[in-house]
């Protein structure tokens, strides 16, 4: 799917219901997952120790930490939607997460999301974005829920 632009908050809620796109798909490596790790302090054996995994780990190699995924969301999202006109954009909230599948080292994941809700609240753009983050090759996606973003057009 091509990159959506957005120029105002009438364009945006036109796709209400509608899928607004998929990113690319993006490795998830053990670099990556060790530099995670650094970055919060979760040095779990399960995450970053692939020989301890391979033996002691119901998945047989290391697994992303579930916020990693998580955190991956706004690079994947840019590669979906371009917002114009704005004064600024502002996470507001999760709601109904849920990982359901954990993501192993050297998977590939990507967004899928859509227009789940639109309001406008004294010309603030409040946005529901429901969204999956698919595994390549698995049926149930690593991480889904919906991500609420306040978006201030100018």
């Amino acid at each position: 799917m091509a990159k959506l632009t957005v120029n105002s908050y009438e364009e945006l809620a036109a796709r209400l219901g509608e899928k607004i796109g998929e990113s690319e798909w993006l490795l998830v490596d053990q670099e990556r997952i060790n530099l995670f790790a650094d970055a919060t302090l979760d040095h779990q054996w399960i995450h970053v120790e692939p020989e301890r995994a391979k033996v002691e780990s119901p998945y047989k190699s290391t697994i992303a930490h579930g916020y990693l995924t998580l955190s991956l969301l706004p690079h994947m999202w840019q590669e979906i939607i371009e917002v114009n006109n704005l004064k600024m954009m502002v996470n507001y909230g999760m709601d109904k997460m849920r990982f359901g599948r954990p993501v192993l080292v050297n998977s590939r994941i990507r967004l899928v999301a859509t227009l789940d809700s639109i309001d406008n609240l004294r010309g603030i753009c409040k946005a529901g974005i429901k969204f999956h983050i698919e595994i390549e090759g698995e049926r149930k996606p690593a991480l889904e829920g919906i991500a609420t973003f306040l978006y201030y057009f100018e």
